[in-house]
């Protein structure tokens, strides 16, 4: 078979798309490869699940955490239930558990705090620190122990979270898939284009989830919906080619029609996706690095979209060509001419109640009551571990644990910040290491001289006069070995670990009673020392009365801070916990919040401006949007649910980037018909052809979004899809019942504020008398280019750029 000719002189993007349509087979190839590479690789992503992670690292909170990693040892911990358990079994079960292997400590009383209801609350610690595997082997002993009775455990140990929310994802993505296999089916026009589309897809979303790794650790927000919201942002582009192709392949041979359909959807599909990037690049710019880490997991989805669609959707086609041609079908999607015609007929009224509901959507929007952390959200569904946490909430009072770091060195300073936070109602406990009791009524960083800690431990005088000298010479105060060893007071703690160390090191012998009780109290003030004291800091535990989130505790933890910093002046302090990372978390979103707004509409602007060519449609159909965004966030306010502030960030930058769309669409449309009919028609033409493109892509997009916040258990990925979803049906109703009426009443303001040559022009053809007034090309009797004033008499076929022609005797044909 001959090689097909080229035509000579085409365009760059003609050679650029016939070498990709010719080169389909070794395209397929790679693409195999990498898909294959993909399935393994996607093993590969390491995911982080703690949110305060992406805190700026100036962040009080952050630095406070990375001391804490630093220099303390947290334990692994559990709350563990058991309901419906007499008190008196309650402490053979205590005991019990305190013999498993792993075990450290177990906590209980008869106190409300462990005992309450007939159930009985235990608090275990491990012996490991909480990311040692070893933790979980201990916890599933706990687990057997326990396993005939009702149980309830809450525990921060393992990757539960992260394996809860992969079940409940791929669940997700099934009815996704199905959603979008019935909305293809239900406005495609050949049901061989289906097949097309959900490969295309399929490819996009395996490459880009194979290449995650290479951003070294993602968020489990992105992890976990990024490849939802990858379909939802990016089928336009693929349904876009599609039907391009089908337009052309109506006059064209499969081949040809291939590469002029990609040839001419190249520039207009990367034009479309500018504003869903635009949007999505304003993430970048948050202080809060989950946005920058779900924008970076974003961006780089839509670009293997477009590659999928612009490579790989080209072969398909060739592939299905034959099955697209015999599988057509009418048209399920209908035509809607009521609705452009009841758009026409209330042009003057509804942009009125559009900007009336925009005003009060800003007012109620920016009461919308946030939350920074998960104790004021709720999701509508429950997994294992949400169960066990609200029984615990619903039977025993919870404590907000807070952790305060000190300069290590001092304990009588961190005695008087302790008695001090004690003294307010806001504060339940403390705990540090000089509050803890040893033995005998002392405090472990109480001091003792040698005939106090001889009496203490039941050692002979000699010996702890002998083991003082030895720790003053240790300590370089020889001083005190000359004279005034009988008053040397040494904290007991200290003094027990360098006792055991002399033990060890055979320098002093004790009787076997003895022995057993060294051993007993090394092993606990060891722990409490890794716990809280590190080389150069202290940790302090606080915990308050006060809930984790409100505007009370953030201003009490300033207080907490405050103290501190009394008794360590020109010295850092840092406090950490839940109510400082919601604290952390506010200050942050209050920039954030405008920096994201300001950004993506100033990307999104310039983007309009110049697939416009007008400085008003921009305003026009940004207004529209954000007026979109303000309505959605208002009914959090109306509904007093909070809302996790994460949410609004990355669904109203998602809102402008990609349903802005939406109104290009109709506006483009509208623009092109308005110079060819009167305005009733034009709109109405336009909202039959815009429809079939807005509520597949909208369909889609916000039944994912209500998809992942209906059946998801992490409440905040549950509150970005409520919100999408919700958002997206707001944005859809907008174009569709008031921009029309907003671009029919702006009309002359868009045109007046062009800023280029008019892209629609006239060819005019006559003879007689005829009057030329503006910039022409064609001939008269010859060829003309330029402005023109004249009156011709003669053969006129000129283009009119702009200007008018009227012929003797006619009316006047202008171009404006």
């Amino acid at each position: 078979m001959a090689k097909p000719t080229e035509p000579s002189g085409e365009s760059f993007m003609l050679k650029l798309s016939r070498f990709i349509v010719d080169k389909r087979n070794l395209v397929f190839l790679v693409v195999i490869i990498g898909l294959i590479f993909s399935v393994f690789s996607r093993n590969w992503v390491q995911v982080e699940s703690d949110l305060t992670a992406y805190l700026p690292e100036s962040s009080e909170t952050r630095q406070a955490l990375d001391i804490m990693d630093g220099q303390f040892v947290t334990f692994g911990t559990a709350s563990v239930m058991v309901a419906n358990l007499p008190l008196s079994d309650a402490f053979d079960v205590q005991e019990m558990l305190e013999g498993l292997e792993g075990v450290q400590g177990v906590e209980f009383d008869e106190s409300d705090a462990h005992y309450a209801n007939v159930s009985a609350l235990f608090s275990v610690t491990f012996d490991y620190d909480e990311d040692d595997e070893r933790c979980l082997e201990a916890l599933e002993r706990v687990k057997e122990a326990l396993a005939g009775c009702d149980l309830y455990i809450s525990t921060g140990l393992g990757n539960t979270q992260e394996e809860t929310i992969d079940h409940e994802i791929s669940i997700i993505m099934v009815y996704v898939a199905i959603v979008i296999l019935l909305v293809l089916l239900f406005t495609s026009e050949t049901y061989g284009e289906v097949p097309v589309l959900i490969l295309t897809f399929v490819v996009a979303l395996v490459l880009n989830q194979g290449t995650n790794f290479m951003m070294g650790k993602i968020s489990f927000i992105s992890n976990s919906v990024t490849s939802i919201l990858q379909l939802a942002l990016s089928i336009d582009y693929a349904i876009i080619f599609c039907n391009r192709f089908k337009e052309e392949h109506r006059s064209l041979p499969l081949r040809e029609a291939v590469i002029v359909s990609l040839s001419k959807s190249i520039p207009e599909i990367g034009a479309s996706s500018l504003t869903t990037i635009g949007g999505l690049v304003a993430m970048l710019f948050m202080q809060f690095k989950l946005g920058p880490d779900m924008a970076l997991c974003l961006i780089k989805s839509i670009f293997f979209a477009l590659l999928s669609a612009f490579v790989v959707m080209p072969g398909l086609l060739m592939l299905f060509g034959p099955l697209i041609d015999k599988t057509g079908h009418r048209s399920f999607v209908p035509k809607i001419p009521f609705v452009g015609k009841l758009d026409y007929a209330t042009r003057h009224f509804v942009p009125v109640v559009f900007v009336v509901l925009a005003v009060v959507g800003f007012r109620l929007s920016s009461d919308c009551p946030y939350a920074y952390g998960y104790s004021l959200l709720t999701t509508p569904k429950l997994n294992e571990t949400q169960i066990a946490e609200n029984m615990i909430d619903d039977n025993f009072t919870s404590k907000n644990l807070m952790a305060l770091i000190v300069p290590a060195g001092d304990y009588e300073k961190e005695r008087a910040i302790l008695d001090e936070l004690e003294s307010y109602d806001e504060i339940d406990s403390t705990l540090g290491l000089s509050n803890v009791e040893a033995m005998g009524g002392y405090m472990l960083t109480d001091k003792l001289t040698p005939r106090r800690f001889a009496e203490l431990t039941d050692l002979d005088y000699e010996v702890a006069e002998f083991l003082y000298a030895a720790y003053a010479a240790n300590d370089e105060n020889y001083g005190k070995i000359i004279g005034g060893l009988s008053t040397y007071s040494v904290p007991l703690i200290d003094m027990f670990l360098f006792l055991y160390d002399e033990v060890q090191q055979g320098y002093v012998t004790l009787d076997d009673d003895l022995q057993s009780d060294l051993d007993d109290a090394y092993t606990q003030m060891t722990n409490a020392k890794l716990q809280l004291q590190g080389d150069k800091y202290s940790r302090m535990l606080v915990y308050s009365t006060l809930p984790v989130s409100g505007d009370e505790t953030y201003a009490f933890t300033e207080k907490i801070a405050a103290i501190a910093q009394k008794y360590y002046p020109g010295e850092r302090v840092y406090l950490a916990g839940d109510s400082t990372n919601e604290y952390d978390f506010e200050k942050s979103f209050a920039r954030d919040n405008q920096v994201v707004s300001i950004v993506s509409i100033l990307i999104v602007m310039a983007v309009l401006l110049f697939t416009f060519n007008s400085a008003g449609m921009p305003v026009l159909l940004i207004l529209v949007i954000q007026g979109c965004i303000w309505i959605n966030f208002s009914f959090p306010t109306l509904t007093g649910k909070y809302l996790f502030f994460l949410g609004y960030l990355i669904v109203s930058s998602i809102q402008m980037g990609a349903n802005i769309d939406y109104a290009i669409v109709i506006a483009s449309r509208f623009q092109e018909l308005k110079v060819k009919m009167d305005h009733r028609d034009a709109i109405v033409e336009t909202l039959n052809f815009a429809f079939p493109t807005i509520i597949t892509s909208g369909a889609i997009m916000s039944i994912s979004g209500f998809l992942i916040g209906r059946m998801t258990s992490e409440a905040v990925i549950a509150c970005i899809g409520e919100s999408l979803g919700r958002g997206t049906v707001i944005s859809i109703l907008m174009v569709m019942f008031a921009l029309p009426q907003i671009l029919l009443i702006g009309s002359k303001v868009i045109d007046k504020t062009s800023f280029a040559v008019p892209s629609v022009i006239h060819r005019h053809a006559a003879d007689g008398r005829i009057r030329l007034d503006g910039v022409v090309h064609g001939e008269i009797r010859g060829t003309v280019s330029g402005v023109v004033h004249a009156v011709v008499d003669g053969d006129v076929n000129v283009t009119v750029i702009s200007g008018s022609m009227v012929e003797e005797g006619g009316e006047a044909d202008e171009v404006e």
